[in-house]
């Protein structure tokens, strides 16, 4: 069970604070939420039911800031670049949902290495591509930043060093 006052992940809705846990009633049952503020959304308040096993499951910790760094300095390649269209959005939604950090880094540094081999033909990435990387990126730069207390721009920075 997470606390009050914690800084989680929570899927694709990036680093949250745990605000609080509610009781709610809906229809005649009464339900106990976590209550989510993410922190770069601050408008947002999100609800997470805590006896919904699936939805507290995407509630993750944020990585420490030596694991943040043992990520960074242990990736090379951003590997290889699937022609298919159709497969390489199954690949790439699946990393997204997994919302694992080290995955997300190659997702970044693959769809950017192949940005850059496009415009260099004078081409662009796909728009399907295109909403995969600023998600991935969304996430990725959203943990480091909070782990490593450094701007999204710096995280980003971080995420592509050594990828040309």
């Amino acid at each position: 069970m997470y606390s009050v006052g914690q800084t989680v992940l929570y899927g694709t809705n990036g680093v949250c604070n745990i605000a609080g846990i509610t009781d709610r009633q809906i229809g005649k049952q009464l339900m106990q939420y976590y209550v989510l503020k993410p922190i770069f959304s601050e408008s947002s308040t999100l609800f997470v039911p805590t006896k919904n096993q699936q939805l507290v499951g995407r509630i993750r910790f944020v990585k420490s800031a030596k694991e943040i760094r043992g990520i960074l300095s242990s990736l090379s390649s951003p590997g290889k670049w699937n022609n298919d269209k159709t497969k390489r959005a199954e690949e790439f939604r699946a990393i997204i949902t997994r919302g694992d950090c080290s995955e997300l880094i190659g997702l970044v540094r693959l769809i950017r290495s192949h940005e850059q081999a496009q415009i260099e033909h004078g081409r662009r990435l796909h728009i399907s591509d295109e909403r995969i990387l600023k998600e991935a990126e969304k996430m990725v730069c959203d943990e480091i930043s909070t782990a490593l207390d450094v701007s999204k721009d710096e995280a980003l920075g971080m995420v592509m060093k050594g990828i040309h």
